[in-house]
């Protein structure tokens, strides 16, 4: 038999084995599952949440920059049909942005800010554990987001930054002083972490910090484009009040 065909065989005979045990593991878990989701009844909650955002913005090429704050807002539903499992739903008013950093660039009397509105809607796997009274939870998923609008705060001309005498040019980015937003929409992956506290039968607190990673752009990204990268990134920490309904 040629080595070829040999192997080729060998490769089969392996990938049948491996999907007999996957089938067998498979027969083995699917009942067990299908048992705990009888023995556990679905669960539906509503809430508000409301919390602090720090924000920067990933930029290709670099600039020289700190985080901002910003707040979040918003409305969240979770259902859980497992004992360890669910799903998260939010609806979010969050802003996002970043801080230029003058201090590393010795010119600390400067000071620009640029914030960004957005309506943010994750949804995230909601995975728990703990006891009734107190539960420890991460959550992860996409999120997409829509900007209602942006603004700027500066203690100099940021349009006509060129004229300044002392500004710091030549060695630093400023190409993003007074460039408009040219895409409205994002979207990237958020993951949290955090505690839920039980206080009466059917109301709950969620304490958590999340971290968001934009995967889209707020400028444009073609090669004729100055940056290659623009991203949003935010860290929010948030509490969070939910009723049980059902």
């Amino acid at each position: 038999m040629k080595p070829i065909a040999r192997r080729t065989m060998m490769f089969f005979r392996r990938l049948r084995v491996q999907a007999g045990l996957i089938a067998a593991l498979f027969g083995v878990l699917f009942p067990a599952a299908v048992m705990g989701q009888r023995e556990y009844s679905p669960n539906f909650a509503v809430g508000v949440k409301g919390g602090a955002t720090l924000s920067t913005v990933s930029f290709s090429p670099e600039v020289h920059q700190k985080m901002t704050q910003g707040l979040t807002m918003g409305l969240a539903a979770r259902y859980t049909e497992e004992k360890f499992f669910g799903l998260i739903a939010e609806i979010n008013f969050t802003q996002r942005g970043w801080a230029e950093d003058f201090v590393e660039d010795e010119a600390p009397q400067f000071s620009y800010s640029r914030t960004f509105n957005y309506i943010s809607i994750p949804l995230l796997t909601h995975i728990y554990f703990g006891s009734p009274k107190v539960k420890g939870f991460v959550n992860l998923g996409p999120e997409v987001s829509f900007m209602l609008s942006n603004s700027i705060k500066a203690n100099f001309d940021y349009e006509d930054y060129k004229s300044i005498p002392d500004f710091p040019q030549g060695y630093r980015n400023n190409e993003q002083l007074n460039k408009k937003i040219d895409r409205t929409f994002d979207y990237g992956i958020a993951g949290g972490v955090g505690v839920e506290f039980l206080i009466k039968r059917r109301h709950s607190l969620m304490l958590e910090g999340r971290y968001y990673f934009g995967l889209g752009n707020i400028f444009n990204d073609s090669k004729r484009d100055y940056f290659a990268a623009s991203r949003n990134q935010s860290i929010e920490i948030t509490l969070k009040y939910m009723i049980r309904v059902r």
